[in-house]
C-alpha cells in the first residue's frame, strides 16, 4: 500500500503546524477524493496527504497490486464486472483505515454500496473539471473506457450520466486551470468548515440524547 512519509503540513491559514506534543492540527484524519477520471485525484490526493501528514492510498494502484495485473489488463482479461467487484473489496479495506487520504477510481463512487461505505466513513471530496480538460489530461492514456472513436464525446456522455451521483459527495472543488497548491488549500479550508459543522452537530445530538436520558 502506498504511504507518504509523515512530513510537516504545507502552509495553510488553518493548519498551525506542529504542537509541542508532536501532534498535527488537522480538520480530519480520513478523507476520500472522488470524481471523473482526469480531474486530478491522484496528484491532489498525494499533495493533500503531505499537507495533512497522512498516508496516501490510490485504490486503482492497490487493485493492481492485489490482482497482479494493470487496470487495462483486468478489463481485457477479466471484464468490468470483475474489476468492480475488486473495487468494492478495496473500498471495504480503505474505509477501515485510519490517518489516510484515499484517491478513488473514476467509477468507484458511482456504485451505491461503495458510496454508502465511503460517506459513512468520512468526507468525500469530489473534484470537477470540464470534458475538454479531462480529454487533454487523458488522451494519451490507456484507459479502457476511452478506447472509442470519439473519446471526447464519450467523456461528455459519461460525465453527464454520473453528475447527479458525484453531486452526492461532501465537498466539491474545481481543478480546471488551477495550481495544485491552491486546490489543496481550498480543500483543507473546506474540510475545516465541514469538521466544525460536523462536530457542532455531534455535540448537539449528544446533548439532546443526554437530556432525554435524564428526563
Amino acid at each position: 500500500m502506498d504511504e507518504t512519509p509523515l512530513t510537516a503540513p504545507a502552509d495553510s491559514r488553518r493548519l498551525s503546524g506542529m504542537f509541542s506534543s508532536g501532534l498535527i492540527d488537522r480538520p480530519v484524519t480520513w478523507v476520500a477524493l472522488a470524481g471523473f477520471m482526469g480531474t486530478g485525484k491522484s496528484r491532489i490526493g498525494w499533495e493533500l496527504s503531505r499537507a495533512l501528514a497522512l498516508h496516501f492510498v490510490d485504490t486503482d494502484k492497490l487493485i493492481t497490486r492485489v490482482v497482479g495485473k494493470s487496470i487495462p489488463e483486468v478489463f481485457a482479461q477479466e471484464g468490468e464486472n470483475f474489476f468492480r467487484a475488486c473495487e468494492q473489496e478495496v473500498v471495504g479495506r480503505v474505509t477501515r483505515l485510519e490517518h489516510a487520504v484515499i484517491s478513488l477510481g473514476g467509477g468507484t463512487f458511482i456504485h451505491e454500496e461503495n458510496r454508502r461505505m465511503l460517506l459513512e466513513r468520512g468526507p468525500v471530496v469530489v473534484l470537477w473539471a470540464t470534458p475538454e480538460t479531462v480529454y487533454q489530461r487523458t488522451k494519451n492514456s490507456d484507459r479502457p473506457l476511452l478506447r472509442v472513436e470519439d473519446p471526447l464525446s464519450k467523456i461528455r456522455t459519461l460525465m453527464n450520466e454520473r453528475e447527479s451521483v458525484y453531486r452526492q459527495g461532501t465537498i466539491h472543488v474545481h481543478s480546471d486551470g488551477r495550481p495544485s497548491e491552491e486546490i489543496v488549500e481550498e480543500i483543507i479550508e473546506r474540510l475545516w468548515a465541514w469538521a466544525d459543522v460536523h462536530h457542532a452537530y455531534s455535540e448537539a445530538a449528544e446533548g439532546e440524547w443526554s437530556g432525554r436520558a435524564t428526563d
